[in-house]
This record gives structure tokens, C-alpha cells and sequence, in this order.
């Protein structure tokens, strides 16, 4: 394949993961302040994880680093992991299992064009354990 047609469809499928991380609600939770800025966050910050904690009958979640979490996976690591773990709430998980391969491919490329940034975020919960810092606590399902 030419090397310029190569670079052209790599840029696309950047292109297309960046927009797929804005509307599928990526940065909603994975980036510091997206949410309550409005989006208002430089691409330099996105994906970076976040200490914000989501507490529930689960115990309290983490969004976690995904531009340190792709740099040690392979592509079909990616893909297994998108199509068969079902993370803890409120990670949908059933949204990337529903994505096509291209869209997964393309999230994939985004984050790892965008390199590795920021801290791990910290460790799950379990439910017993208070959370030392902030956090959005959840009701119990109804019965």
C-alpha cells in the first residue's frame, strides 16, 4: 500500500474515534471536568481518568485512564476486551459491545494517537469501604 494512502486512512480513522469519544459520552466521565465544563476541556486533557468516584450498591467505581490503559494493549486485546467484559456501573459496557469493529478500531486509534497522560485512576471499592474523596453516590435499584 502507498505510504500516503496509508496515512490518509489512519487519519480518518483518528478523525473518526476522536468524534466517536465526544458523542458516545467517552469524555463524559473519563475526563476531569468535561462534563460540568460543557465539553470546554483541550484535547490534551481528555481520557486521562478521573478520582471523581461513582458509588453504588456495586461499591465505588473509577473512570479510569484510557490513554494509559490502551498504550499496554494490542488492537484485538482492545476488541476482546470491548465485546466481552462487563465493567461495573455506570461504564456501559454494553454500548462498546455493541459498536461495530470499525468504531471500536477507530476509538482504539484515537486514544492511542493521543499518547499516554496523567495518573492511573484510583483503585474500585468494594461496597463496605467509604471513598475518601468526592464522589456521586447512587440509590439502590427499585425492587
Amino acid at each position: 500500500m502507498n505510504a500516503a494512502i496509508a496515512a490518509d486512512d489512519d487519519t480518518e480513522l483518528i478523525r473518526h474515534g476522536r468524534y466517536l469519544t465526544q458523542i458516545a459520552g467517552c469524555n463524559d466521565c473519563h475526563t476531569p471536568g468535561y462534563a460540568m465544563s460543557g465539553g470546554q476541556v483541550p484535547d490534551s486533557n481528555w481520557l486521562t481518568g478521573d478520582s471523581l468516584g461513582w458509588r453504588g450498591p456495586w461499591g465505588t467505581t473509577y473512570p479510569s485512564n484510557l490513554r494509559l490503559t490502551m498504550q499496554s494493549l494490542t488492537e484485538d486485546q482492545w476488541l476482546s476486551l470491548a465485546r466481552n467484559t462487563q465493567y461495573r456501573p455506570p461504564m456501559p459496557w454494553f454500548a462498546l459491545r455493541d459498536m461495530s469493529d470499525q468504531d471500536l478500531r477507530a476509538i482504539y486509534h484515537f486514544i492511542r494517537h493521543q499518547g499516554p497522560a496523567g495518573q492511573p485512576a484510583p483503585a474500585y471499592l468494594p461496597p463496605d469501604q467509604e471513598p475518601r474523596g468526592p464522589y456521586v453516590q447512587f440509590p439502590a435499584p427499585p425492587q
